[in-house]
């Protein structure tokens, strides 16, 4: 990928008061420019000289005040990219530096803001580090190991028997009737162990904001934007003796694209036309292995910020309606997301970061504190947190393997604690990473769909949780590096607690208990 971000960082706790006296986040520059109740006339010169930017205008829904505000958005100097009717999320383009807070005051506009803090070049993911290929004579040494009635390079994979996968594809590998949509950098699904599960017509970019679905469009960018791809094939990869396994290697996959082509980054009109796109396609459910930039947490008191809040949020909240339930990564910066203070040094991260303290429960991690979105952590092959893994009591739903480097398998041919999967152009690598956890969350909530096809998004999600594995806080001090530092520390509660939710997804579960 041409633009990798590692999310692990350590939490700073401060007091309450700091926190919300720093919250308040960073905007276009022009855009704090002194109010002006009609827009200034803007010379042609002017016009094609100044830098455009992007915003999501959030409205109410009957059409009336859909089209007064869109009228609106043309007198502010605007231009319409798509607007989404039924969540009343309008897309719009303006060179105007005024564009945000003119727009904000129109009748009916309920909130309006800048999705970029850098301006549109011509033209996020929770992985942490960077992805390790397999070698062609380390995958011709499994395949000649790989046990009978294995895929090729199963041996490798833990994660399917820290689920249970492996026993519950013989039972019910998922139907043909689920789709799982890989919201993400793209996937390349020519790959031999995608292409048989691959739903074409449930596949588009979304780059741009408006959905674009010409054959391949949802493709990733470039080899090096694997991302997609890799929680694919650990979502549904085909058990077709050629490569790895899925944990729902029957179910069907499809990929809408969001990430930019020139900086790999997941903006907000983006998402949201992914989400509408996929409630609208018959999706069941969506893997949400990302934030939305440019804020890794967006803060209600700041304008911009609510705007992508709003439109964001209403777009996740119609795919629910319609039947869609969302499963999204916690995060790779080991920050306890229900605590009073977090400091966020990396935002926004399509400019210049600035350094803000805030609180988890007034800025937001988006999608993954969204209402009724599923929130996965990430575990090793020891069944601990991983290291990067964030956390957070009432906020974490459920974990899942996503690998760690510090826990090492014993029992595998490459002795590694990461996550193998699929890579663009058929190839195979490892990653670790929230990234990772997400699609085998996915991957057990398309199980239970196919077991139970009637169920709607919060019965899925209800199961998920039932039929977890409990995990338990560690005895000790969590330190998985042993450098003799907590590296954090693990709340309980009577069903769940700050590490891992309700447990550990089970595959098994999932297609045995009716």
């Amino acid at each position: 990928m041409a633009h990798l971000r590692s999310r692990r960082r350590t939490a700073l706790i401060v007091p309450l008061g700091l926190a919300l006296a720093a919250s308040v986040g960073f905007v276009p520059g022009a855009a704090t420019a002194a109010p002006n109740e009609s827009p200034a006339p803007v010379s042609a010169k002017a016009a094609e000289d100044a830098p455009v930017f992007a915003y999501v205008v959030n409205t109410r829904t009957d059409r009336k005040t859909l089209a007064y505000v869109k009228k609106a958005i043309a007198r502010a100097g605007g231009s319409v990219v798509v607007t989404h009717e039924k969540i009343g999320v309008i897309v719009a383009h303006s060179s105007n530096p005024q564009f945000g807070e003119q727009i904000r005051k129109v009748r009916g506009v309920q909130s309006a803001g800048a999705t970029h803090t850098s301006p549109l070049k011509a033209a996020g993911t929770t992985e942490d580090g960077k992805a390790k290929l397999l070698s062609k004579s380390e995958a011709k040494a499994l395949k000649r190991s790989a046990a009978p009635g294995a895929e090729p390079m199963e041996a490798d994979q833990w994660d399917l028997r820290a689920i249970d996968a492996d026993k519950a594809a013989k039972i019910n590998p998922g139907s043909k009737r689920v789709t799982v949509a890989v919201i993400d950098t793209g996937v390349d699904d020519t790959h031999p162990d995608l292409a048989a599960n691959f739903s074409p017509s449930q596949s588009a970019s979304c780059v741009g904001g408006k959905a674009d679905t010409s054959a391949g469009a949802w493709r990733p960018s470039s080899k090096d934007s694997y991302h997609g791809t890799h929680v694919a094939g650990e979502i549904a990869a085909a058990r077709n003796g050629v490569g790895v396994a899925g944990v729902a290697p029957g179910v069907k996959i499809s990929a809408i694209r969001v990430a930019d082509p020139v900086d790999e980054l997941f903006y907000p009109e983006n998402v949201v036309c992914a989400f509408v796109f996929a409630a609208e396609h018959g999706v069941e459910i969506t893997n949400n292995s990302y934030y939305v930039d440019p804020w890794l947490y967006n803060c209600k008191d700041d304008p911009d910020q609510r705007a992508i809040l709003d439109a964001v949020n209403r777009a996740q909240l119609y795919g629910q309606k319609k039947g869609t339930l969302h499963v999204a990564s916690a995060g790779n910066s080991n920050h306890d997301l229900d605590s009073d203070a977090i400091v966020d040094d990396s935002s926004p991260d399509d400019s210049t970061p600035v350094t803000r303290t805030i609180d988890p429960h007034e800025c937001l991690d988006v999608p993954t504190q969204l209402p009724g979105v599923v929130t996965t952590s990430a575990t090793g092959v020891k069944d601990l947190k991983s290291i990067y893994s964030s956390y957070g009591k009432g906020v974490v739903d459920i974990a899942a393997p996503g690998g760690d480097k510090w826990q090492v398998p014993a029992d595998t041919p490459s002795k590694n604690g990461r996550i193998l999967s699929t890579m663009p152009g058929g190839e195979y690598g490892w990653l670790q990473g929230t990234s990772m956890a997400a699609p085998h969350a996915s991957g057990v909530a398309a199980l239970i769909k196919s077991t139970h096809p009637e169920a709607g998004p919060a019965e899925v999600q209800r199961l998920l949780k039932k039929q977890a594995d409990r995990l338990e806080c560690p005895a000790g001090p969590y330190d998985p590096d042993g450098d003799g530092d907590a590296d954090a520390v693990c709340q309980s509660g009577r069903n769940d607690n700050s590490f891992y939710g309700s447990g550990l997804v089970d595959a098994l579960d999932a297609v045995k208990k009716k």
